[in-house]
């Protein structure tokens, strides 16, 4: 029995070695980044608006029940006018003063006097929001 040791060949081992990326497997990377950056920002500009309106319906909802408390208390008369406000001059309010007919109305039939309407609407400086709100009042008599 011929027992013999194997033999040693060397068998040439093919290693390839990768020197980069394809160009395939770039436009794929930059394709999917483009992608994502693109939802990404799409998302922050829509949370900025989103800050923006709830910002604006806060600061119109609070300025809109500061000028009835001054109306019912008597700090402005009840006429039409305009301005701004001193704590927050970028925000503007409007109000109108009308007759307001009640005749047709229900709960109007067992009250006496005349009523006006007001519309007080605040608005934002160089943007496209506004808030308004209608308020009736009963017309004091003068003494």
């Amino acid at each position: 029995m011929n027992m013999s040791k194997p033999s040693k060949r060397i068998f040439p081992v093919l290693i390839r070695c990768r020197q980069g990326f394809t160009l395939l497997e770039v436009m794929i990377a930059i394709a999917v980044l483009a992608i994502s950056l693109t939802v990404i920002y799409g998302s922050q500009s829509q949370s900025v608006s989103l800050a923006a309106e709830a910002k604006f319906n806060t600061t119109a909802t609070f300025l809109l029940n500061r000028k009835v408390a001054e109306l019912e208390s008597g700090i402005i008369s009840l006429s039409s006018d305009e301005g701004d406000f001193d704590d927050h001059p970028d925000f503007r309010w409007k109000m109108e003063v009308e007759d307001a007919d009640l005749a047709g109305a229900e709960f109007a039939k067992g009250l006496d006097g005349s009523f006006k309407r007001v519309r007080i609407t605040v608005s934002w400086q160089n943007s496209p929001f506004s808030h308004s709100v209608d308020y009736y009042l009963q017309e004091k008599d003068e003494f």
